[in-house]
């Protein structure tokens, strides 16, 4: 089955480095895996263009996590291209009130009211999405050969998604910054600790996270698991 992998690093404001977005064009037509911030609209919505991807052919945007940086354009996307929106519900008044913080423990006062300004994430920009996807769901009625699997940590609705291809999209999970590490910015630590122990009873080949380059799942273990 058809599954090619676009992957799209968009510059984050500041000179804060990047957030990947990945588009998956599949034999019924596409899939996108997180949306960037609004600096990024035009940049991505050209990129998506000149990959084929216009309205009618997008089949799902799947939100890895809450996080500004990959729901600023979920919305705008989502009715540009007739679109079916999805995250897990874990996460979901981040997009539903404009607050990335909504549900989480730990709790950033500065970083809260800094946040929405950096990303330009304004109340266009928020509403529930159509999907809620669980763990073990499958995505297969949206043309996609892939699983949903719940891994908590960074935020309590962060997901993964495994292909059949064994390629993993992780979200904010893992980062790879001069090495695949566990992301050291944890909402629950256990909880992404057990994450990644879940992960590592999966077959996966390649990883492909929300910041830094794509890597080879045995990068992981040859490395420390958490960010210094």
């Amino acid at each position: 089955m058809l599954q090619e992998i676009k992957t799209y690093h968009l510059p984050m404001p500041l000179k804060m480095g990047s957030v990947n977005c990945y588009l998956i064009k599949t034999e019924a037509g596409f899939v996108l895996i997180d949306t960037g911030g609004k600096n990024n609209r035009l940049e991505l919505e050209t990129l998506l263009a000149n990959d084929g991807c216009q309205p009618g052919n997008l089949k799902l945007i799947l939100l890895t996590h809450g996080d500004f940086d990959h729901i600023s354009n979920a919305v705008y996307l989502r009715t540009k291209f007739a679109s079916r929106l999805a995250m897990h519900e874990g996460d979901v008044g981040m997009l539903e009130r404009g607050d990335m913080f909504w549900n989480r423990h730990k709790r950033n006062v500065l970083i809260k009211w800094l946040a929405p300004m950096l990303m330009g994430f304004g109340k266009d920009d928020r509403r529930p999405p159509d999907v809620f996807v669980q763990d073990g769901i499958f995505l297969a009625e949206y043309g996609f050969n892939a699983q949903v699997i719940h891994t908590p940590g960074h935020s309590l609705g962060s997901v993964c998604i495994l292909t059949s291809n064994r390629d993993l999209f992780c979200g904010d999970l893992l980062i790879n910054g001069k090495k695949p590490l566990l992301n050291s910015m944890m909402d629950d630590p256990a909880a992404g600790n057990a994450s990644l122990e879940k992960l590592k009873s999966l077959l996966i080949k390649m990883v492909y996270p929300g910041h830094g380059d794509p890597f080879p799942m045995e990068m992981l273990f040859t490395s420390p698991t958490s960010a210094q």
